[in-house]
This record gives C-alpha cells, structure tokens and sequence, in this order.
C-alpha cells in the first residue's frame, strides 16, 4: 500500500511559526530562559567554533597592522639614512673642491647649514648651524658659492652669525682696480667710495677681499661692480656700486674659513 504524501503549504507554515512565536513572546520569562540554556547546551560545539573564528579574526587584525606599521617605519628610517648619506657626499664633494687648491694649505674649512637669511634695505645676515665647538670666532670670512660673502660677527656654542658684505654696518678691506679700498654694505649692494677716477673702473670688474693676517692669506672675489659713474658730490671720485657673485638668499650652505686651526 502506497505511503501518503503529506504537503504543508507555505501558509500552514507561516501560521505555525506566527503561533510559536507569539507562544513565546507571552511565555514566562523562567520558561523562555530554561529554553535559551538548553539551546546553547545543544548547539555550544558549533556556536564555540563560530566565536573562536570570530576572536581569531579579531586578532588577527591588529598584527597585521603591527606589520604593516613597522614596515612603514623600516622604510621611513632607509629613507632618512639615504638622505644623510646623500648630504654627506655633497659635503665631501664641496671641501675637495676647496682644498684642491694650494693657497688653503694650513687650512680648514667648517661647512654649515644656513638656518635663517635676512637681507632687507639695512641687514643683511644669516644664522648657521656651527659655534664655538666647530672652531668658529669673531670676524673669520664666510664663502658662499666659493666667493665672500661676509664675516662672523656673533658666535655662540652651536650657533653663530654672519654679517653679510651687503649690510649697512659691513666695511670690510677690498681690492679694486688694482689698489686697496673698503667696501661698505648699503642693503642689497655695497660701495666703495674714495676711489679717484684715475683708476680705470667699468661695469663687471671683480672686486676681491684683501688678504687679513690670521683670517684670509689671499683674495678673494667678494662681488663684481654693478655700476660705476662720478660722484655727484665730488666728481673725481667714482661713486661704485658693488652686488655679490652669488645668490644669497638661496644659499642653503656655506663654509668658514678658519686659518692655522689648533
């Protein structure tokens, strides 16, 4: 005899869990407890699995940006290092470039950072990153871009000042046309005055630093004249403008000269 086949239809089913829930929505709060305890006696396998993989994933995490964390510092720290070696080259490339020539022998070159330039219409002078500790003390020549461009004026442990040729309260001894005058600082250029027109003088001349016993044993270039007419006041002297050979403000390093170092 043939077995029956039972079929429930989707409504029959809905109604019956319609009724269940409805059943344990309004059960005693004891009852519907027992219930949840039992079902987690019966299904504590399966649910244990799921929360272990959930807090295995959790952890997970976290070490992954560790990883990932450190990797990044590991390449900051191969970025930095690369940097300092590159500076470092540059450094070496520019001191033998200086002591290549004979007239430095005895000399010893301190090359420095600049940290702040100031050049306005009555100073003109940096902060570098070199002091007493390096050698460094009042009135030693400053090259930039192997020419002049000022003296030590301020030093301190660390730190130290240069007063720029351009500043107003520079005078510092120069060649000119052959014969021995002062440049003084005027802001952005400077002059030099006294200079009788019998000299001949034209634009684009190169005006040199004297020689100083115990700071500079030869010239050096400290600017190219930049203008040079009579001086309305006294026309047979030349009224002679100067500007530096370099660009000053774009300077990111300079050397002191420092002569017969201890």
């Amino acid at each position: 005899m043939a077995r029956k086949r039972t079929e429930v239809s989707r409504t029959m089913l809905l109604t019956w869990f319609t009724l269940a829930g409805l059943i344990f929505l309004f059960a005693p709060q004891r009852l519907t407890n027992k219930f949840q305890f039992t079902f987690a006696r019966i299904f504590r396998w399966p649910l244990s699995i799921g929360r272990n993989f959930t807090l295995s994933t959790r952890a997970q995490q976290p070490l992954t940006d560790i990883i990932s964390r450190r990797e990044s510092q590991y390449q900051n720290h191969i970025a930095n290092l690369r940097e300092e070696l590159l500076q470092e080259r540059q450094k070496v490339k520019k001191l033998s470039g200086l002591y290549n020539r004979y007239v430095w022998e005895g000399v010893k070159f301190v090359l420095a950072d600049v940290i702040t330039v100031t050049v306005d219409e009555s100073r003109g002078e940096l902060i570098i990153n070199r002091g007493q500790i390096d050698g460094l003390a009042k009135d030693q020549f400053v090259l930039g871009d192997n020419s002049i461009i000022g003296t030590i004026s301020e030093v301190s442990s660390r730190t130290a000042q240069v007063k720029l040729v351009t500043d107003s309260t520079s005078k510092i001894a120069v060649k000119i046309a052959g014969v021995g005058r002062v440049m003084q600082g005027n802001g952005n250029t400077a002059r030099v005055p006294l200079l009788p027109i019998k000299y001949k003088v034209k634009t684009g001349d190169i005006v040199l630093a004297n020689k100083k016993p115990g700071f500079l044993d030869v010239p050096l270039i400290a600017g190219r004249v930049a203008q040079c007419k009579r001086d309305d006041e006294n026309p047979s002297l030349w009224d002679i403008t100067v500007k530096p050979v370099c660009d000053i403000e774009r300077l990111n390093d300079v050397a002191v000269i420092i002569m017969n170092p201890q």
